[in-house]
C-alpha cells in the first residue's frame, strides 16, 4: 500500500495555479469551437488550430463582410471579446508559473532535461512531493500511466496500450514535451529515437519517449542535480541511448 505524501502550502498553491491554467485553456477551447461551429454554418471555414482563429476574428471585424446576420454577429463579437480576456489571463498565469519555477530548485534542475519546459518542470516539482517514495524511475512512470497495460489469463500476459492511470495532467504534459522533442533536430541525431521512429508510429514513439522522460525526471528530482546528457554514441548502463 502506498500513502500519498502531504504537500506543503507552497506546493499546494503551485499545483492549484496549474489547475487554474488548465481550466482557462478548456474555456478557451470551448469558445474557439463555438466560434468555428457557428461561423461554419454560414460557410466560413478556416484551417484547424488555434493560430487560425485570427482569420475568423478578422472576418467578424470587417464591416464590409455581411455573410453573418446581425443578431448572431453581435453574439460572436461577444465571444471574441471573452476569448481575448481569457488569453490575457492565461498569459498572466503563465508568468506566475514561470516566476515560481525560477525560485524552486527542483524546477531549475528539471528544466535542463530535453523536452521539459517551464510548465512541465513546475508542474512536476509541485505535484511530485516525495520522489523517494518510488523504488525506481520505472515505478514512477507506471504511477503516471505511461506503461503498457497488462492483461493475462492462463499464465499468458498480453501488453496493451498505456494504462492511463495516475495524474493525467502530468502525463499529458510529458507527451506534449515528447512530441516537441520528436519534431526537433534531436530526433534525427539520437540513434535511439531514430530507431524508434523507424518501427513505431509517431504517437506511439511519443508515449515511449514520455515514459523515458518521466524516469529521467524522477532521477533528477531524487538526486537534486541537473541533467547530464551523454553523447549519442555512448550507451547508457541499461543498454539504451541517452536523450
Amino acid at each position: 500500500m502506498r500513502f500519498v505524501a502531504v504537500k506543503t502550502e507552497v506546493q499546494q498553491a503551485a499545483a492549484g495555479i496549474h489547475k487554474v491554467r488548465e481550466m482557462l485553456i478548456k474555456q478557451r477551447t470551448m469558445l474557439i469551437n463555438t466560434l468555428r461551429g457557428l461561423m461554419g454554418e454560414f460557410g466560413i471555414v478556416v484551417a484547424e488550430g488555434p493560430r487560425h482563429v485570427g482569420e475568423l476574428i478578422a472576418i467578424l471585424a470587417d464591416p464590409a463582410d455581411r455573410r453573418i446576420p446581425t443578431p448572431l454577429h453581435e453574439g460572436l463579437l461577444a465571444i471574441v471579446e471573452t476569448l481575448r480576456g481569457i488569453e490575457r489571463r492565461i498569459e498572466i498565469v503563465d508568468q506566475q508559473i514561470v516566476g515560481w519555477g525560477r525560485d524552486n530548485a527542483t524546477c531549475r534542475h528539471l528544466i535542463t532535461i530535453p523536452g521539459y519546459g517551464p510548465i512541465l518542470s513546475s508542474a512536476m516539482a509541485a505535484m511530485t512531493v516525495n520522489p523517494a517514495a518510488f523504488g525506481s524511475g520505472r515505478h514512477f512512470s507506471a504511477s503516471l500511466g505511461l506503461v503498457p497495460r497488462q492483461d493475462g489469463t492462463g499464465g499468458k500476459v498480453k501488453l496493451g496500450p498505456i494504462s492511463k492511470r495516475g495524474n493525467g495532467y502530468l502525463r499529458r504534459l510529458l507527451v506534449n514535451g515528447a512530441m516537441s522533442v520528436l519534431c526537433s533536430k534531436r530526433a534525427k541525431e539520437d540513434p535511439w529515437l531514430v530507431k524508434l521512429l523507424e518501427t513505431k508510429e509517431r504517437k506511439v514513439a511519443a508515449c515511449a519517449l514520455a515514459n523515458k522522460m518521466a524516469r529521467i525526471g524522477w532521477a533528477v528530482m531524487r538526486r537534486q542535480e541537473d541533467f547530464r546528457g551523454r553523447r549519442h554514441n555512448q550507451p547508457c548502463p541499461d543498454g539504451e541511448t541517452a536523450l
